[in-house]
């Protein structure tokens, strides 16, 4: 991975030079993390990684609500006062 500041990357002839490797851009006068670059030569497997992720979230998020409509159960003839 090569790191790069916004300035570097905004050149042409640097964006261009970058067509296999991931670059962690940083914004040159705060010192601060902006992104990652990705070229389109590694779409597809970086793609794959963030659906990934986001497959994971989703899964966690629906085991919490699970667990919650478990601990919150409706009697019959009740009303839920929601989920805690």
């Amino acid at each position: 991975m090569i790191e790069a500041t916004l300035a570097e990357i905004r050149k042409p002839e640097t964006l261009y030079s970058y067509h296999d490797e991931i670059v962690h851009i940083i914004d040159g006068r705060k010192k601060e993390e902006v992104g990652f670059f990705v070229p389109k030569s590694m779409a597809k497997e970086f793609q794959a990684f963030i659906d990934n992720i986001e497959k994971t979230k989703r899964r966690s998020l629906l085991e919490r609500i699970a667990k919650a409509q478990a601990s919150d159960p409706i009697e019959e003839g009740g009303v839920a006062d929601g989920l805690v």
